[in-house]
């Protein structure tokens, strides 16, 4: 069994982190849709807020005060819970062998690492306007669609320009393919015929015509890696000032990201659960999927069931109650993984109080300051993750390799 996701959260703030704290004062990302995405993105709201049944969702009122950090105590533990009651340990539970190759990451991994995650977060654009655009290339266009010679909602960047990765396949039919070979400057027509199913009922089916600008095309430039480079840009957030940190740093990141789920499957498949696991952590991590749904179908401005019904999310259910009936397995996968790794720490001692937080986090989440993530989650939320992340580096520090 893999280690799960769901459990941390922020094992995608480790992403976040690495790129948001590395990412720093690098570019934003760009705020227009493109003519499919924005149009997508509408049905998927429409068809998300038109529904008007009424459904009785009282129920679930009590999310509105739901805290990530509700479950866990000052120590990062689960209150009221002590994990070993329900997680037998054998004896050799930290005796794992793992492929030697998992343990390994060459200059030339981290080098392509910090190009493509770091550096590149700082990149600053150019304008090219002197070749052709080419398959591959970042243009920037502008565009009036119109059918049968009338312009129709979400069809027009209004002058404001959008970014568009030719082969891509972010816009329908062949209209990348259309831009490929014209020049920035040249403006022409691109013709595209919307999908049968498109879910516009005015646009489905139809032949469209975008009268189109190549503005520009967009290549970004990396920074120079130098220390003084990194200790400007990285020295204040993550403490760390010249390039052999920042090598050391990201190596061990890799490290774990590459041994974490091998370990934790050999892990698992040591070790023996209750046949009952205890209610309060599975109903927490229900409620943390739960309030997910809640969060989205108020920002839509409609139901719980509703949303669930849209698709918006992925999959479309019928129900709440089909919904959770989908979802028990994975309830029950992450309230062994949150009750295993308290297992460990509890068998050594760990505990993570606010020192052990504000001294850690940097190294796990990419920046020193964990107050924004706080802010997000709560104090207690963080302190578990840390902990858990210590006790998965304790079993991958102790490893052995095949």
């Amino acid at each position: 069994m893999k280690l799960s996701t769901m459990n941390r959260v922020l094992a995608a703030v480790l992403a976040l982190g690495m790129t948001a704290a590395l990412a720093g004062c690098g570019s934003t990302a760009s705020s227009e849709a493109t003519a499919e995405s924005a149009a997508t993105e509408e049905t998927a709201a429409s068809s998300a807020t038109e529904e008007t049944a009424e459904v009785d969702e009282s129920a679930y009122d009590y999310l509105a005060d739901f805290s990530f950090s509700q479950a866990y105590d000052d120590n990062g533990y689960l209150k009221d819970v002590t994990a070993l009651d329900y997680v037998t340990l054998p004896d050799d539970y930290a005796d794992i062998t793992i492929d030697a190759d998992l343990g390994q990451v060459t200059d030339e991994d981290i080098s392509n690492y910090i190009d493509q995650t770091v550096l590149s977060s700082y990149a600053t654009d150019e304008k090219v306007t002197d070749r052709a655009a080419a398959d591959g290339d970042t243009v920037n266009i502008d565009y009036v669609g119109s059918v049968d010679g009338v312009e129709f909602n979400g069809g027009n960047t209004q002058g404001n320009g959008a970014d568009l990765t030719l082969g891509s396949h972010s816009y329908i039919d062949d209209f990348e393919d259309q831009i490929v070979g014209h020049m920035p400057g040249e403006s022409f027509d691109v013709t595209v015929t919307f999908p049968e199913d498109y879910g516009n009922e005015d646009l489905n089916g139809k032949e469209a015509v975008f009268k189109t600008t190549l503005n520009y095309i967009k290549e970004s430039k990396n920074p120079d890696l130098t220390d003084d480079w990194v200790a400007s840009n990285l020295g204040e957030t993550m403490n760390l000032n010249t390039i052999d940190e920042l090598n050391d740093f990201v190596k061990n990141t890799m490290l774990y990201d590459q041994q974490a789920s091998t370990v934790y499957s050999a892990l698992h498949d040591k070790v023996s659960f209750a046949k009952e696991l205890p209610q309060s952590v599975l109903d927490y991590y229900r409620d943390v999927v739960l309030y997910r749904v809640y969060s989205y179908a108020k920002n839509y401005g409609t139901t719980m069931t509703t949303l669930l019904k849209s698709g918006v999310l992925g999959t479309s259910y019928d129900s709440i109650d089909a919904y959770l009936e989908d979802i028990q397995g994975s309830l029950n996968t992450i309230t062994e993984q949150a009750l295993l790794m308290q297992a460990i720490a509890e068998k050594q001692g760990l505990v993570c109080d606010t020192a052990l937080m504000n001294q850690d986090f940097g190294k796990f989440y990419g920046t020193t300051d964990p107050s924004a993530y706080i802010s997000s989650y709560g104090e207690n939320y963080i302190k578990m993750n840390v902990l858990q992340s210590e006790v998965m580096q304790g079993l991958i520090d102790n490893v052995k390799y095949k």
